[in-house]
């Protein structure tokens, strides 16, 4: 019995799916930028279509992932206190010092009184944390949107950059497409010595 179909179709088979599959993997990235080859233009998928991409996933997380309540959520876990005590003590401090000034008022206003002025704006802001939340939510609804955002960072991210985040993520099954490309190939190469075998 004659072994040399039985090695080499499956051989060539293999040889054959797990360079085609390598390509096709390759061909998602590369080239990131268009090229002619023989008359025909060539560009990997992704950076053909990250346009696209970018206008997908730029609704995908504007409409499903990225809503309005997320954001005034995100905002009601803020502490408020730090961020008022700085805003009083920037926009105010500099008007309390001039009514300090004014002849009868500045008299009233002791260093004391004065810090008691600013603490009691302060806890007024932080009592009313649940509206300040909900009006800058609004506010950020209105004014942000997410969708516009994500599709213009997603457009302009470099595409070398874009292939290296998805090989880190999926290399391990892009690998197992090459290595499947391989085992279908013997397979198929078997198949055609079984014909073959069967023909003769």
């Amino acid at each position: 019995m004659n072994w040399t179909p039985w090695i080499l179709l499956p051989l060539v088979g293999a040889i054959i799916g797990y360079v085609t599959n390598t390509i096709a993997v390759t061909m998602l990235f590369r080239p990131h930028k268009q090229i002619s080859l023989l008359g025909f233009r060539l560009q990997g998928l992704i950076p053909k279509r990250q346009a696209d991409l970018a206008r997908k996933i730029g609704q995908v997380v504007g409409t499903h992932l990225v809503e309005g309540s997320d954001l005034r959520h995100a905002l009601g876990g803020v502490d408020v206190r730090p961020m008022a005590e700085k805003v009083i003590d920037k926009a105010l401090a500099a008007k309390l010092s001039e009514f300090s000034n004014i002849p009868m008022i500045g008299a009233f206003l002791t260093p004391d009184k004065l810090s008691g002025i600013r603490d009691g704006i302060v806890d007024s802001l932080v009592d009313n944390k649940e509206l300040i939340v909900e009006e800058l939510g609004h506010a950020i609804e209105e004014g942000f949107d997410v969708s516009s955002v994500v599709e213009t960072k997603v457009a302009a991210f470099p595409t070398q950059q874009l292939e290296k985040i998805i090989l880190d993520v999926a290399k391990r099954e892009l690998v197992s497409i090459e290595i499947w490309g391989a085992v279908l190939g013997a397979i198929i190469g078997l198949l055609q010595v079984v014909l073959l075998q069967a023909i003769s």
